[in-house]
């Protein structure tokens, strides 16, 4: 067993849907990084980061993520990160990410 954090991919029409679980750290953004940045090779038309399930993340979970976000835009693809903790998102609050990334609550918004 592997320990990615990408608990599953679900595809709704080009939309690639990416659940996320447990702690983003250095032990694991690299694993997060590496399949994110994968998916990018199906050509989605929008990918959804569902972090609901991700109760931490750190510095470098947060790289990943502004990594991924800067290979979306070069290639037009819409990034949306869905439902993160209170603590994940008052880390993209701090950094001033939050005005960045495109961040919502619901799924239906994520979609739209």
């Amino acid at each position: 067993m592997t320990d990615s954090p990408i608990q599953t991919v679900t595809w709704e029409d080009k939309v690639a849907v990416v659940k996320v679980a447990g702690d983003i750290d250095l032990h694991r953004s690299a694993s997060l990084q590496h399949a994110l940045l994968g998916l990018l090779d199906e050509q989605p038309s929008k990918v959804v980061v569902d972090l609901s399930g991700v109760p931490y993340m750190d510095s470098s979970g947060v790289a990943s993520l502004v990594k991924l976000l800067s290979r979306t835009r070069k290639l037009g693809v819409s990034l949306v990160l869905l439902s993160p903790s209170q603590k994940v998102k008052s880390i993209f609050e701090i950094t001033r990410l939050n005005s960045v990334f495109t961040i919502t609550d619901s799924k239906e918004e994520a979609m739209a």
